[in-house]
């Protein structure tokens, strides 16, 4: 039977472990606030001009108008937009961005680099496995 030795708790051990766990309640506080599908592509839309409900959801390639109006509360109650109605006939509701959402660009720009980076990739990849090298016959 195999034993499960731990390693004596050091001072070293336990910085360690605090610092990851630090980390890993920031990671989950941002995945909570923008993670998902859908969050920080409404954030980009909306950036772009696109602030009305139809405008989002012809921009958001294959978000469900329910996913859509359920993300934008969310996004709403974690200070990233909100939510004006104008009055009139008919009735005129446009998303804002409020000042907050800006601590997203340095996330969004590295989001873009490496997706961009990771298609490239992925493209480079599957070629490769196309290849076919012929061999040769004695």
């Amino acid at each position: 039977m195999k034993q499960n030795k731990e390693q004596p708790e050091t001072k070293e051990n336990k910085a360690f472990t605090e610092e990851c766990t630090t980390i890993l309640a920031a990671v989950s506080d941002a995945l909570y606030a923008i993670g998902g599908k859908w969050k920080l592509m409404i954030i980009i839309a909306i950036a772009r001009g696109n602030n009305r409900f139809t405008e989002l959801q012809k921009q958001v390639t294959g978000i469900s108008a329910r996913v859509l109006s359920s993300e934008l509360k969310e996004l709403e109650l974690n200070g990233f937009l909100v939510k004006k109605v104008v009055p009139g006939y008919p009735v005129t509701i446009t998303y804002e961005l409020l000042p907050y959402s800006q601590t997203l660009e340095e996330v969004v720009g590295a989001m873009t680099r490496w997706g961009m980076q990771h298609r490239i990739k992925i493209r480079q990849d599957s070629a490769a496995a196309k290849v076919v090298i012929p061999i040769k016959k004695q």
